[in-house]
């Protein structure tokens, strides 16, 4: 059993979107008494539907680096390479969450779909452009260069991180990707 005491303070967890960063985020933090934070609900403002208007860079730092302060632990899930370089140096840990294409292709779709309704994904439907838009971009993570968010530019990042990383597989499960990650800090001593 692992001694949350002996985990890290600041966590952040990166991969692709529909990887399972969030279900990792949520999962450890409900296990180890961690306050989830995630990237997108700083990226972007509060729109109905979301993801539609993006806050400034200035701005997103801001409320990030002020909700880190206020948690004893947290652990932050997303991507925030183009954006938080002022904030790698709060990162005790990153965990990166490698998820292969089709796996994640069908989170995505599923989500969506959940999301908006089967519906308005149609040709003609009401989020169909904004959705399709999103699912190439979502496609493009494994052959993208470092313009982007793609594999290719978080592996550029996590090569510069003063803090250990820690991959896991996003075809495992949750609860083994937990495991995986607390007995690797375990061993690493970085709590």
């Amino acid at each position: 059993m692992t001694d949350p005491a002996s985990l890290p303070q600041g966590i952040h967890v990166l991969g692709a979107s529909g990887s399972g960063t969030s279900t990792f985020g949520r999962a450890w933090a409900e296990r180890f008494g961690y306050l989830h934070l995630d990237t997108d609900d700083f990226y972007w403002l509060p729109t109905e539907p979301r993801f539609l208007e993006k806050r400034t860079v200035p701005e997103r730092l801001r409320l990030l680096t002020e909700a880190i302060d206020a948690a004893e632990r947290w652990i932050l899930t997303g991507s925030l390479v183009s954006w938080g370089e002022p904030l790698v140096e709060r990162f005790d840990l990153v965990v990166f969450v490698y998820t292969p294409f089709d796996l994640r292709m069908d989170r995505l779709i599923a989500r969506e779909e959940e999301r908006y309704g089967v519906e308005a994904l149609q040709p003609g439907g009401a989020h169909y452009d904004a959705h399709m838009a999103f699912i190439e971009w979502a496609a493009s993570y494994d052959t993208a260069g470092l313009e982007t968010r793609s594999r290719r530019a978080h592996e550029a990042w996590m090569a510069r991180l003063p803090c250990p990383v820690i991959r896991v597989s996003g075809t495992d499960t949750t609860a083994r990707q937990i495991e995986q990650v607390a007995g690797s800090v375990r061993e690493l001593d970085v709590g």
